[in-house]
């Protein structure tokens, strides 16, 4: 897997992109990562990139010219057309199916806007895919890339070790994850479950699978239409509804 990260500030992506468990896939040359000054793309003497919105308005916009052409510099390189990835609320919310999916691909552009936006012609001619992270406005779109390379990254095949498994992490089975403790066994009047020393691993089991299902229920229960629940699970869940006073299905 390449990343391809087009921005304006190049060094926050390098520096975020080069440290942790992604770091490590990096210098492992099990994922890449390019981060492009779309400035290096501009014909302004001034390497300006952005420009007055026609029709008035506050604020700056992007323009198409050197974004298009920073986009391009990259599938002449590779001899193919690229996806390329916007960063917009405007977008589909980003969620761990689409990490998985996205995962598949040998390479991905991610474009980070600035100012107000950029340029509608560099979306149409990059055939632009639009993704948010969240209903919220940010200064740039480079925290939204971020997330994205790292949930993204985390899919692909020998970035994480036995001990990083992502197999029951939460959004698994579209469900939150159950609560983690280590040592020591009690902590300012607060004790480990007892079934978590149990040593009995069937019951720890059973026991973390309904935690995640209490926690998916109380905390996302959005999450629950599309989780993926035994027989088991839905009689669990229907025992919590009842608890809970929710009888609606």
């Amino acid at each position: 897997m390449k990343f391809f990260c087009l921005t304006l500030f190049p060094e926050m992506i390098d520096m975020c992109m080069n440290t942790s468990i992604v770091g490590r896939a990096i210098k492992n040359e099990l994922i890449s990562m390019e981060a492009i000054n779309i400035r290096d793309f501009t014909s302004d003497k001034h390497r300006r990139v952005d420009d007055y919105p026609y029709g008035g308005g506050a604020g700056m916009v992007m323009q198409a010219e050197p974004i298009h052409k920073a986009y391009e510099s990259i599938c002449n390189r590779l001899g193919k057309r690229v996806k390329l990835i916007y960063l917009s609320p405007q977008g589909k919310v980003f969620n761990q199916n689409d990490a998985k999916e996205l995962a598949k691909l040998d390479e991905i552009v991610f474009l980070c806007g600035h100012y107000e936006g950029v340029d509608e012609r560099a979306l149409e001619l990059t055939n632009a895919e639009c993704y948010s992270i969240g209903d919220y406005v940010l200064t740039g779109g480079e925290l939204p890339a971020l997330v994205m390379m790292d949930a993204i990254a985390r899919m692909v095949g020998g970035v994480l070790t036995n001990n990083e498994s992502a197999d029951f992490e939460s959004f698994e089975d579209n469900l939150l994850e159950y609560p983690q403790y280590t040592r020591p066994v009690e902590y300012e009047g607060l004790r480990v479950p007892d079934m978590l020393l149990s040593g009995h691993h069937k019951n720890i089991e059973e026991w973390r699978r309904k935690e995640s299902i209490k926690r998916t229920f109380y905390n996302r229960p959005d999450l629950l239409k599309n989780a993926n629940l035994s027989k088991k699970d839905l009689i669990f869940l229907d025992g919590l509804k009842e608890e809970s006073g929710d009888l609606d299905d």
